[in-house]
């Protein structure tokens, strides 16, 4: 679901020629069919912030605390420009302006030490190091504290919040976005605002949930099979009860059907809330904590789940009910995770597993996996690349089509439209036969990939060089995701 239900981007893209071609779906189930409405009204459960206080804006005479680190001259620049580097997801040019500030000596290219620390705190929430996030950030929280929000207390405190929740910490996570939708709420984007919608709503319901603990065996391989969506679900076991769950990577949160929670006899929720985030339509989500989950040989005790209705996960026209979905909270925990085309998973747990040291660097942002890839092993080739591995679609943006325009001299332009982007015309798009991405040190090819030639105004779409849905996975041999090393590694032949 990469992507998946982040944002509920309905990634679908139709040909205009006479006949639509669909070529993406809803972010989370990401299959080309759209699961059945809850029925819920999201006006009765307050899933629009109609309510939020403006920006407070200084009075005549008020004394205002900024709460910015921000210096002046070419401090300030620097700091403008790390942060613009930032949003625009260019981390392996933000790391390079860092670490030459940090050497520099004093002066007007150097940063402060706190203007610093916040940088690299920030980055290491982009590397999947939580703890080291969190020592970084957490001191500054005070000092970015201000009357009048600032963008830089939104980057620490949204990287903040991402810490707790990937590290396990569900009280301190539920009050991180609270705190994050009350004190910097008026400044998010629109993207931002969804993508924060589940942890803010669901949260609340886990907050006294343990932590989840985690005992690693050997490493150990796995057959998985495609289901009727056309995304991987692999054989898990609770309390001794085999079942099949969807694989998503980059899901935040793991999910259980309530048939399913109930034939296992997990307790439920009283408590309830209703998101739009996961399929697009309101769902009433319930959570739970399963003592004992099973994958392979790895072990996974108090587990949190949310426990979604069955209707609401169901795909009438390929009669699929979704089961349950193993997201981020254990796929990253599995150490190493590979994919192959023989369709078998393959996991290297704990210390004792084989770890990869090959191949592409990939970041958390958000909800989403970036990877830099390219055409060598020099950093400037490298470029930003969503990797979806839960998601159906591939596609190129205008940013790849800007440095390649030369390869579709002899194309055929088409008009396409992305379902998702609102009140924004067909836009042109061309078709490549065959793109090559170097991933590491590998050369991989991908087959006949759309490519928009303008930007969409949509940040989630135009911010990367493209997506790597499952259909450019599939061409692959094996794919490899490291959550140790942070590595993204591939086997094309």
């Amino acid at each position: 679901m990469a992507g998946g239900w982040k944002r509920t981007k309905l990634r679908a893209i139709s040909c205009f020629a006479g006949a639509f071609l669909l070529i993406a779906t809803a972010e989370f189930a990401v299959g080309q069919e759209s699961a059945q409405p809850a029925g819920n009204d999201p006006a009765q459960n307050g899933q629009t912030q109609t309510d939020q206080k403006p920006i407070q804006q200084p009075g005549s005479g008020a004394q205002v605390q900024t709460g910015s680190l921000v210096g002046s001259g070419s401090v300030q620049y620097l700091m403008n420009r790390l942060g613009s580097l930032l949003a625009d997801h260019q981390l392996l040019e933000t790391e390079k302006l860092l670490q030459d500030s940090d050497d520099a000596a004093d002066g007007p290219a150097k940063l402060k030490p706190e203007q610093s620390q916040l940088f690299h705190g920030v980055l290491a929430n982009r590397e999947n190091k939580p703890q080291e996030s969190i020592r970084l950030l957490e001191p500054l929280v005070e000092q970015l504290k201000s009357d009048v929000p600032t963008v830089e207390e939104k980057l620490l405190r949204k990287s903040l919040a991402e810490d707790y929740l990937r590290a396990g910490d569900w009280a301190k996570a539920a009050e991180a976005y609270e705190k994050l939708n009350s004190r910097v709420g008026n400044i998010l984007t629109p993207d931002e605002r969804a993508e924060i919608e589940l942890p803010l709503k669901l949260l609340p319901l886990v907050a006294s949930h343990p932590p989840m603990t985690v005992e690693p065996g050997e490493p150990f391989a796995l057959p998985y099979d495609r289901d009727a969506l056309g995304l991987t679900d692999v054989p898990v076991f609770i309390d001794a009860q085999s079942h099949d769950w969807m694989l998503d990577p980059t899901a935040p949160f793991n999910l259980i059907s309530r048939s399913t929670a109930k034939e296992i006899g997990l307790k439920i929720s009283d408590e309830a809330a209703t998101v739009d985030t996961i399929t697009g339509r309101p769902m009433l989500v319930h959570a739970t904590l399963i003592p004992r989950f099973t994958l392979g040989t790895v072990t996974f005790r108090n587990m949190t789940a949310f426990v979604f209705e069955d209707a609401d996960y169901y795909f009438p026209k390929s009669k699929y009910q979704v089961r349950g979905v193993l997201g981020y909270p254990a796929v990253s925990a599995l150490g190493s995770i590979t994919v192959t085309s023989d369709a078998r998973i393959e996991v290297q747990p704990g210390d004792k597993g084989e770890r990869l040291t090959r191949g592409a660097r990939f970041f958390l942002d958000g909800d989403r996996i970036l990877a830099a890839l390219g055409k060598g092993t020099n950093p400037e080739d490298e470029r930003m690349f969503v990797v979806d591995a839960g998601g159906q679609q591939t596609y190129l943006t205008s940013r790849y089509y800007a440095e390649h325009s030369a390869d579709f001299a002899d194309k055929k332009m088409q008009l396409l439209s992305v379902p998702g982007v609102q009140n924004k015309a067909p836009a042109p798009a061309y078709i490549a036969d065959s793109v090559t991405l170097t991933i590491g040190d590998t050369a991989a090819t991908f087959h006949y990939v759309q490519v928009l030639t303008q930007p969409l105004d949509a940040a989630a779409i135009d911010d990367t060089y493209g997506t790597l849905g499952m259909d450019a996975l599939d061409e692959l041999k094996s794919y490899t995701f490291d959550y140790r090393t942070m590595r993204f590694g591939v086997r094309s032949e």
